[in-house]
């Protein structure tokens, strides 16, 4: 009864879209495939952002969409509609509901609430040791990440995406609903790269949040502080309940976890280096992996062969390489990027959309001289 032929590690954005690519997929209609998390998934413990054109394979769990956005730096403001694109936000708790009801209608594939102590892996199968059970799988997905596969190598720097978030609801309406801040870089840098975030979903109720790319995370003290000076300073604003709270942490790495993979497991998600290097930005980079995988496991290649490297890691590794150079300046590559180009350029760019001609009209609008030291360091 324990014997699989696939499973999955995590029951989060990617091990859930992996489950549902399954699921509606007739060639695994009579594979058996476990779904493992050590959660119920019955919280709200994260939220997924991303820009769009129109309506998406996430249309029916959208919680809120904005139309426009706010970049603001030293020398520059911007404000500014980004149609045909919308910016959209998912509550983790909708994602959760909405796959694993149809996960847990299917015949095939068995979700179970344990936490994985141990894996081994064979010329034929992958044994799964978990807190209760043992199970075996002829392949693996793991999306469990741990920062140690990322640092554990010198060649390519790994920075963090990490913040806290607030969601506040003040007395009085001071929010602008159809506008998300996409970047605020005018707060104090302090020698890392820091910028405020703001989600507004009423004119009284938004989610203001602290970010950082840098390679150190802060006290969580100091997160909260500059997030209070923020709302005093930004919104005069001195009067308001905090109704959530969030952190969190996002690799951000050029390296590409491939020696972590072998003939019979694969890791997914941001274990398997599917967060965007650059941003940070998971969800629809995942989405878009999701069915070059399936079609790979079809074709019943081992699991390490599958290559998703292409031209925008090289350019996310040039721009990790001069962030981790001179982290206190980075603000000045976003500056000169929306100081130069429109909002829509700077997404089909960061989807990884563009032709060969954007790329240069994109590049060119970086600050030139430490992308070309870093360009003839990796070279030499």
């Amino acid at each position: 009864m324990n014997n699989y032929d696939y499973i999955i590690i995590g029951a989060g954005a990617s091990g859930l879209l992996l489950a549902n690519a399954m699921l509606n997929d007739s060639f695994f209609n009579h594979k058996k495939i476990l779904l493992l998390d050590k959660d119920p998934k019955n919280t709200n413990d994260r939220t997924w952002c991303f820009w769009e054109k129109g309506d998406g394979q996430f249309e029916a769990i959208v919680h809120k969409k904005w139309n426009s956005i706010h970049f603001q730096g030293e020398d520059v403001l911007k404000r500014t509609e980004i149609s045909p694109y919308s910016y959209k936000m998912i509550k983790s708790i909708d994602f959760y509901n909405h796959y694993l009801s149809q996960i847990k209608e299917s015949t095939n594939i068995t979700f179970i609430q344990e936490a994985l102590v141990n894996l081994f892996e064979t010329d034929t199968e992958v044994t799964v040791q978990t807190t209760n059970n043992t199970y075996t799988g002829k392949y693996l997905f793991n999306s469990l990440f741990d920062y140690k596969m990322a640092t554990g190598q010198s060649k390519y720097p790994v920075l963090q995406q990490h913040f806290v978030g607030w969601v506040i609801k003040t007395e009085k309406p001071i929010f602008n609903t159809n506008e998300v801040t996409y970047m605020d870089f005018s707060i104090p840098q302090k020698g890392n790269t820091r910028f405020m975030y703001v989600l507004p979903f009423a004119n009284d109720t938004a989610l203001i949040e602290y970010t950082l790319f840098s390679e150190q995370l802060l006290p969580k003290a100091e997160y909260e502080a500059a997030i209070k000076d923020y709302i005093v300073e930004r919104f005069q604003c001195e009067n308001y309940a905090v109704i959530e709270k969030e952190a969190g942490s996002i690799p951000m790495t050029a390296y590409d976890f491939r020696e972590h993979h072998t003939n019979r497991i694969r890791y997914i998600g941001t274990a398997g280096g599917w967060a965007k290097p650059s941003t940070g930005y998971t969800l629809m980079s995942t989405a878009k992996k999701i069915p070059k995988l399936v079609d790979f496991i079809k074709q019943g290649k081992p699991l390490q062969k599958l290559k998703l490297k292409g031209k925008f890691w090289f350019y996310d590794m040039l721009f990790l390489d001069v962030l981790h150079h001179d982290n206190a300046n980075g603000h000045i590559v976003f500056e000169s990027i929306f100081k130069t180009l429109k909002p829509q350029m700077v997404f089909k760019f960061l989807d990884e959309n563009t032709s060969l001609k954007e790329d240069i009209i994109y590049i060119n609008a970086c600050p030139k001289i430490p992308f070309i030291k870093a360009l003839l360091k990796r070279i030499f």
